[in-house]
């Protein structure tokens, strides 16, 4: 990381707080007034004023930033992080303008962006951990849906939890740091820069975000945060083949497990799975809070609960990255452990 140094870091830190101060106070004239979340009355809603949806704005003007400055500097094009969060960032920014899209369509304009993305990309993952899935991976349609999958779960996991002011930003942190720390570990400068820009521009955004919302990420910015975890996440691991795909499967369980367990929960309910509702972890957890707290503070005590107790459980999986079969029994076991508290909370909101 020597041609980042810490006078880059500090001065980029110094740039991300500004521009994210400038376009959170003049957020109310962009687009005519179009990114002002004024919908209080939807399933996901727990504001009561008017906030701009203007997060994802920021994080995508921040990071095409970086990317100008690590092609000056190292002369190399970041050009699958360039187009795959653009692609996304726009599918989810028409929401954010109240351009009203029907949940299905959008569906089937992510999956043809991502394939797209895919195949022109060659994104690959070669090794899931189960030598029956490895063999299936050498075809090349599998090899394709089993990726696409991967991106559907995350990005969607992402919107699915972006409901609590810091919720997802503090988790796309926790992520980015652990990533961080390993590729630091095993000397992957490269990647760690671009771990480390997205964290600085990620706390930048937090600052407006947390406690007291002043901005809110929108689709926009669930979509690309989304993205960049799944691109990390595959970078990360071409890059430590050492550390077991279970090992990643445990960091990204939260996202994963929260978009097909919800997806089981509303089609055992004959709901569709692609509307949202008031059933999902941070939502329960949040009404259980909130029956002794102030409703106010339990917006973020929620956010910090969540992501302090995946913190924890991240602990001993990081430990143990190396050993395929302890990072695969924890795997199960947060999945486990993930249902069970969910259905205590679930029959604590019945009462």
């Amino acid at each position: 990381m020597l041609e980042f140094n810490l006078n880059f870091f500090s001065l980029f830190s110094l740039i991300s707080f500004l521009i994210t101060y400038i376009i959170t106070k003049y957020s109310k004239f962009f687009f005519s007034g179009s990114l002002i979340d004024r919908d209080f009355l939807k399933p996901q809603a727990f504001h009561k004023k008017p906030i701009a949806r203007i997060g994802g704005l920021i994080i995508l003007s921040l990071f095409l930033l970086f990317i100008l400055f690590y092609f000056l500097i190292l002369d190399t094009f970041l050009k699958d992080y360039l187009v795959i969060t653009l692609l996304l960032f726009f599918l989810g920014f028409l929401d954010d303008l109240k351009i009203k899209i029907n949940p299905n369509i959008r569906l089937v304009f992510m999956l043809a962006l991502l394939i797209f993305c895919i195949n022109v990309f060659s994104i690959e993952i070669n090794k899931s951990g189960l030598e029956f899935l490895n063999s299936w991976l050498e075809n090349n349609i599998f090899q394709i849906c089993f990726v696409l999958l991967c991106f559907l779960f995350v990005i969607n996991g992402a919107n699915l939890v972006d409901g609590f002011n810091g919720l997802l930003a503090i988790h796309f942190l926790l992520i980015n740091s652990i990533y961080l720390l390993l590729n630091l570990s095993n000397q992957n400068d490269n990647i760690s820069i671009i771990l480390f820009v997205q964290i600085i521009i990620v706390l930048s955004f937090l600052l407006f975000n947390f406690p007291k919302a002043k901005i809110f990420l929108g689709d926009s910015g669930s979509y690309l945060l989304g993205s960049l975890i799944v691109l990390n996440t595959i970078k990360t691991y071409e890059l430590n083949p050492q550390s077991s795909p279970f090992f990643f499967a445990g960091v990204l369980f939260y996202l994963f497990y929260e978009v097909f367990f919800s997806f089981i929960r509303k089609s055992a309910s004959k709901k569709s799975p692609l509307h949202p509702d008031k059933f999902h972890l941070h939502m329960l957890l949040y009404k259980w809070l909130s029956g002794s707290r102030k409703k106010e503070s339990c917006n973020y005590l929620t956010s910090v609960l969540i992501n302090f107790s995946y913190l924890f459980l991240q602990i001993p999986l990081f430990y143990f990255q190396n050993n395929s079969l302890i990072s695969k029994y924890w795997f199960f076991s947060l999945i486990i452990l993930y249902t069970i508290i969910y259905f205590r909370l679930y029959s604590f909101s019945k009462k």
